[in-house]
């Protein structure tokens, strides 16, 4: 295919999404470099985030770029090239997400700097979605994640709680403040550890460096929030194990993920690549295939709208703190998260991507009596 056909193409399949390559509409692109679209047709969702991040192409309102780009599913219309599909390969012959992988995501993207995280995040540092439904800020809306998070798995004082994947402490922090529960939070972020722990000092909380198949130890309920994202689909059943494993009896267990519409066994090829190494969604297929037999499903809650807010509050705080964070951030950097945060938002907002809550329970006892929403 020629450098005019790759671009012909290009454009038409933009048009069918009813974006215009040198448009005036804020979800329109301007493309700066005309190699941009042989690098799309070739690479696809990779090559359209690396030229971005090179700045081939800009575009006023990215994240409403994405949202139309995937309601008009371009990415099923456009194949990836040998490198794509041998990546595609290698996560369905290989244990990407195996326990000697298990730190590549903390050392890559949660250790990146946590004056990054302080300037984007809430004053709690929750690096998860939001619950706006009373709210009006970003503050407000983790609160209300947290609170809804301590209701649904019925938190009482002197509860023992353990949290696979814990972040800086923000729900630790939370429950032993509001609800005096003890709790155990692991990490695979060395840093998450050290800024947790000092935000939690005085309190029942521990922050330890561990892997979530380390864990010993039982506890009245076992959560996470947002660990199942780096999950992989060969160790969801072993992920419900450690569970079950680590419950009380008449225990409960929840987690909030992000998840796929369909079952795949990858991730997105930009997002692995520059923002969350061997990263992938669930889908509902796969997670309940993973608690069968061992777990009853008591409630499933969709809060995927939510993330579309909360991503757009992260940008406008990330944007804001950009002026401070640049003597340590290059442009190069500024435009990979920028695109991270607004593609993220767009995916959200096409509903490709939701945000699930579920509450769990053993086989035989009696459902919780909990507040769901």
């Amino acid at each position: 295919m020629t450098a005019r056909q790759s671009e012909i193409t290009v454009r038409g399949l933009l048009s069918l999404a009813g974006i215009e390559v040198g448009g005036t509409n804020p979800w329109d692109i301007q493309v700066q470099n005309p190699l941009f679209y042989e690098r799309v047709l070739h690479q696809t969702t990779l090559g359209l985030g690396e030229s971005y991040m090179e700045g081939w192409w800009e575009c006023a309102a990215l994240d409403e770029f994405i949202n139309k780009a995937l309601r008009a599913n371009l990415q099923d219309k456009v194949k990836g090239n040998w490198k794509i599909l041998l990546h595609a390969l290698q996560s369905r012959l290989f244990n990407l997400q195996s326990r000697a992988r298990a730190f590549q995501v903390g050392e890559h993207h949660y250790d990146l700097g946590n004056d990054l995280y302080e300037a984007m995040l809430d004053k709690r540092l929750n690096y998860t979605c939001g619950y706006w439904k009373d709210a009006t800020t970003l503050d407000e809306a983790q609160e209300a994640k947290l609170e809804l998070v301590c209701k649904k798995i019925g938190l009482r004082p002197e509860m023992h709680v353990l949290e696979l994947g814990c972040g800086w402490g923000s729900f630790a922090q939370y429950a032993a403040e509001k609800y005096g529960a003890h709790v155990l939070g692991v990490t695979v972020s060395k840093e998450q550890v050290k800024l947790g722990m000092e935000r939690c000092q005085g309190l029942p909380v521990e922050l330890r460096l561990q892997d979530y198949r380390e864990v010993e130890g039982t506890y009245d309920a076992v959560i996470s929030i947002g660990v199942m994202e780096h999950v992989g689909y060969k160790n969801y059943r072993t992920y419900m194990e450690v569970t079950d494993r680590c419950l009380k009896e008449g225990g409960i267990a929840f987690f909030h993920t992000i998840g796929s519409n369909i079952s795949g066994t990858g991730g997105d090829p930009w997002s692995e690549k520059y923002i969350f190494p061997n990263g992938m969604l669930p889908s509902i297929a796969q997670l309940g295939s993973a608690m069968e037999g061992l777990f009853v499903m008591e409630d499933w809650h969709n809060i995927g709208p939510h993330y579309d807010k909360t991503l757009m509050a992260w940008y406008a705080n990330f944007e804001q703190a950009w002026p401070e964070l640049k003597a340590k951030y290059d442009e190069r950097f500024h435009r990979m998260w920028r695109y991270y945060l607004l593609s993220s938002a767009g995916g959200f907002r096409a509903r490709t991507t939701q945000l699930w809550q579920v509450v769990m329970t053993r086989p035989g006892a009696p459902q919780p009596d909990c507040r769901f929403s």
